[in-house]
């Protein structure tokens, strides 16, 4: 979330600043181990079987998850606070694609509950407070609907930080992805302890369902065999499925 700080710097400088670099990035994740071979094919095993139930992308980047969905016969509505990143997922989908522009630290620009899930993925460690966020993904969700939501493992983002922080509260820290999209990127981040996730889900209504720590996918193996290994045998991201309590007298 920009600062005012951030407002100070170059466009290019400013942290989380996917306008920026929204091409490189959307490449990247197209092939990569961690977002291709690791990230969405958890995301999709996780949501299981998706046909015709309605799912907000909730920060759906250029579109990659969003066609994955609509591929197995969901009915997929996409929402990206970077509107470069939203017009890429409109090259890919196309012209009648429900794609919007909004950032999940404000209102929601849907009724209630308007979808059987919501999947947010790798978005909500760029959150310092959860709360709001939750509450609004909570009221779009028809009862007995699910949040399916990944974030960088927060044991990952514990040991990398110097000087280490106190494990138990919630830190920002920042890195550069230079290196990765070929240009100045300053990304920030919200690093918290697991029981502070799991308290804020069930704070918001949430009923905690599964936690998960995938391996990659087996097809990267070949793909990639200077880092598969390494990747399946540590810790990268994490995995929650969340369900709305059904209503009163449901048979759900």
């Amino acid at each position: 979330m920009p600062t005012a700080e951030d407002d100070a710097q170059p466009a290019a400088a400013r942290a989380n600043d996917y306008d920026s670099f929204a091409e490189a990035y959307s490449a990247l994740s197209e092939t990569s181990l961690l977002n291709a071979y690791t990230e969405r094919p958890a995301m999709l095993s996780l949501a299981g079987d998706v046909t015709g139930r309605r799912i907000l992308d909730a920060g759906c980047g250029s579109g990659p998850l969003f066609d994955a969905l609509r591929d197995r016969g969901a009915l997929v509505t996409g929402l990206d606070s970077s509107a470069e990143m939203v017009e890429l997922a409109r090259r890919r989908l196309g012209a009648d694609a429900a794609l919007h522009v909004a950032d999940l630290a404000d209102s929601l620009p849907f009724a209630d509950g308007v979808f059987d899930d919501v999947l947010a993925s790798l978005v909500l460690h760029y959150l310092e407070d959860w709360g709001p966020t939750l509450t609004e993904i909570r009221r779009v969700l028809r009862p007995g609907g699910r949040l399916i939501a990944s974030v960088q493992h927060p044991f990952v983002d514990y040991a990398i930080q110097d000087p280490r922080p106190d494990y138990h509260a919630t830190t920002n820290y920042t890195q550069e992805w230079t290196d990765l999209v070929g240009q100045n990127a300053r990304m920030s981040f919200w690093r918290r302890p697991l029981h502070a996730m799991t308290d804020a889900f069930t704070a918001a209504g949430f009923r905690l369902a599964v936690i998960s720590e995938p391996k990659p996918d087996p097809a990267a193996r070949e793909l990639y065999p200077d880092d598969f290994h390494g990747l399946s045998a540590t810790m990268c991201f994490l995995f929650f499925v969340l369900e709305v309590p059904p209503a009163t007298g449901s048979a759900e």
